[in-house]
């Protein structure tokens, strides 16, 4: 279990990670008391199908009929409590801090376009037509990416299970971080429930999250500056 420690910046108004989490689990939930069918038609109508966008003319058939749009409603639908809980678990602990560091708005953005990149890139990645991807996993992994690259010395507390106790300890953000990364790209070849996990969704999403934070460096600090009155 990861914990984040203190850091120093100035607090500001955050509402887009828990507006994040309140979407998520209330989708998840309204979903959930609807009947199988109902839920199958809600998977089926929102969740991206992999294939069949491999050429221009495909995207623009695709922004047509609206499937295009499925990269991101995707993201508001799981499979299971588990899938949603690790992903509400690590939206709390990477969002908080980068949403506090590049604003609402740029952090929403991080959100729906990292994870749709990476819905396309597991769209693209999965051999097998109209195969069903939903979750959020893909932006999730584009905010531990930002958050990788907007505090690269930050440490993460860390509870480990020592005999009959939990012990808690410091450990760098980038190391543990590091380890994540390494353990999607070798489950994305021999991993767990290959074909069932969207490997490539993390390692995509987790790379755009990079990028996008490293874009958008100088205009957090631009915003850091007048949150201070410079």
């Amino acid at each position: 279990m990861f914990v984040p420690l203190p850091t120093r910046q100035k607090r500001g108004l955050r509402w887009a990670t828990p507006a994040l989490f309140a979407l998520l689990l209330g989708v998840f939930v309204w979903a959930r008391l609807a009947s199988g069918s109902e839920q199958r038609a809600l998977i089926v109508g929102w969740g991206a199908l992999s294939g069949g966008l491999a050429d221009p003319a495909a995207w623009q058939e695709a922004f047509r009929d609206g499937r295009a749009l499925r990269l991101v409603t995707a993201l508001f639908l799981h499979a299971d409590w588990a899938h949603l809980v690790g992903n509400l678990v690590f939206l709390l602990i990477f969002g908080l801090p980068a949403e506090r560091a590049m604003g609402a708005w740029r952090f929403l953005l991080l959100f729906l376009l990292g994870g749709a990149i990476a819905n396309l890139a597991a769209a693209l990645s999965i051999g097998e037509p109209d195969r069903i991807i939903i979750g959020s996993s893909g932006a999730v992994s584009a905010v531990i990416g930002a958050y990788l690259a907007l505090f690269p010395r930050a440490k993460l507390g860390v509870v480990l299970p020592l005999g009959l106790f939990l012990e808690f300890v410091r450990a760098p953000a980038a190391l543990l971080i590091g380890v994540w990364a390494a353990l999607q790209v070798v489950f994305a070849y021999i991993g767990p429930a290959l074909g069932a996990v969207a490997w490539w969704a993390h390692l995509a999403g987790f790379a755009f999250g990079i990028v996008y934070a490293m874009f958008v460096r100088a205009a957090i600090a631009r915003r850091l500056r007048r949150q201070r009155g410079y």
